[in-house]
């Protein structure tokens, strides 16, 4: 058993180091729902958040209290009410939303406090610092309603945010805010993380929610064939956005990716949407390869994107060396050009520093990532996971269901990303017609 236990622990804690290093001095607001502690779930939270934070990272945790709120209003005779989705907060909601918050700060702080022995919070020193960080408005009357003391986040001080997390400390943040007149405004949690981590310009803005991301086919049921997409673009979330209704709940697809957008928006670099009911969640987003949940990533459209005729030149300087020395095959420029719309590109400046092709086979419901290529002055900078994403993601929208390479000298890198070896009568008959057996290319594939 320790043998066993020492094979697999150490690789995978080399494996880990990496992203160690990446997050290192970071800054993460973390947002979790009040289902998420309704659902016992905070003791694990927290342990994890310790554990980050022991690594380097700067936390604001923001918690929200729905349920919470609702069961004090229950207790108290009254039924929530909500408009569009946004809590109407009457005199009594709003006792009971400071009733709330109050408990559960709490809680939290109580939770990040413990240390036995034998536990993973023994030795961990978190100091928790919240304080009045946010400045309120009322939302208002709108469309006839009034919201009475629902507010929306009228500033930040992100300078006294910035202080605290410098200081090593925790800032935990609940979703009130106060006017300069000193009325008190019921927040929700989203909008406070995600104005938050704006203002901060932090790494990354995390929602530990209910729902476990964002699936392939949004609209379509859950299933085995329509699983969570790990990671959406910018320009992908806000087209998919636009398309759904306005969610209401938060189950609803577009409750948090909202706030993931508008964070990509204004300067955050990744936004990412977790379901708490899987331990560790925080973990496996953050120091796993693929995550688990939904990540929006601001990609800048003139870095990563499709080819155009254009291109072609560019293309062709880049992937030369490396038809040289015998890495690519060769391609000549007319079939580049016959192929420029299979072609992806990442360009900087001008200048292309990465290109990747998708052939499919729709036959076989497979498609070939060909022409990968990556300039040495760009390599290790994680652009070659840039473009297999990008083409994962083309290969998903034509409907194929796995993705596979011809490689002589790579085979390592794409291992290491979920390739698995095959044997060339794997092939689609289309593409095994046209495989050259004295070159002896190692065939690997990925089922999506």
């Amino acid at each position: 058993m320790s043998t066993v236990f020492n094979f697999t622990f150490v690789p995978w804690f080399r494996s880990v180091a990496p992203y160690i290093h990446k997050f290192r001095h970071q800054t993460f607001v973390v947002g979790i729902t009040g289902e998420a502690i309704a659902a016992g779930k905070l003791q694990g939270i927290v342990q994890d958040l310790a554990l980050i934070q022991a690594m380097g990272v700067k936390i604001v945790l923001v918690h929200g209290f729905r349920p919470q709120v609702n069961e004090q209003l229950r207790l108290k005779g009254q039924e929530p009410a909500y408009y569009n989705g946004v809590r109407i907060t009457d005199s009594v909601a709003l006792d009971c939303a400071q009733e709330a918050a109050g408990q559960l700060r709490y809680e939290i702080e109580a939770a990040f406090s413990q240390g036995l022995p034998n536990t993973p919070m023994a030795g961990a020193r978190v100091r928790v610092m919240s304080g009045n960080f946010l400045t309120a408005r009322p939302v208002g009357i709108v469309n006839g309603v009034d919201f009475m003391h629902s507010g929306l986040v009228r500033k930040v001080d992100g300078e006294g945010i910035q202080r605290a997390l410098n200081s090593e400390a925790m800032v935990l943040l609940s979703p009130f805010g106060f006017s300069p007149t000193g009325e008190a405004f019921n927040l929700s949690m989203e909008e406070v993380a995600t104005r938050v981590a704006s203002e901060l310009k932090a790494d990354k803005l995390l929602f530990l929610t209910e729902v476990p991301g964002v699936r392939t086919r949004p609209q379509e049921p859950e299933s085995e064939d329509n699983p969570i997409d790990t990671e959406l673009p910018l320009a992908q979330a806000r087209k998919l956005l636009a398309q759904l209704p306005p969610p209401q709940l938060p189950t609803d697809t577009g409750f948090y990716l909202q706030h993931c957008v508008r964070a990509c928006e204004h300067g955050v670099e990744r936004s990412h949407i977790l379901p708490f009911a899987v331990d560790g969640a925080l973990l496996l987003e953050i120091y796993v390869h693929d995550g688990i949940g939904t990540m929006v990533i601001d990609e800048k459209l003139e870095e990563l994107r499709e080819a155009t005729i254009d291109d072609v030149g560019g293309i062709i300087q880049l992937i030369e060396p490396f038809e040289n020395d015998g890495t690519l095959v060769k391609r000549d420029r007319t079939e580049i050009e016959s192929d420029i719309a299979s072609y992806t590109v990442i360009e900087h400046d001008g200048v292309i520093f990465g290109c990747a092709a998708l052939h499919p086979y729709p036959e076989a419901k497979t498609g070939e990532m060909a022409a990968v290529t990556v300039s040495p002055k760009a390599q290790g900078t994680g652009d070659g996971e840039k473009l297999l994403k990008r083409i994962e993601q083309r290969a998903r929208e034509q409907g194929l269901e796995s993705l596979f390479v011809l490689t002589t000298r790579t085979m390592h890198w794409f291992i290491k990303r979920g390739f698995q070896p095959v044997s060339p009568d794997w092939l689609p008959e289309a593409r095994k017609s046209k495989y050259n057996w004295s070159r002896k290319s190692q065939v690997l594939v990925k089922h999506l």
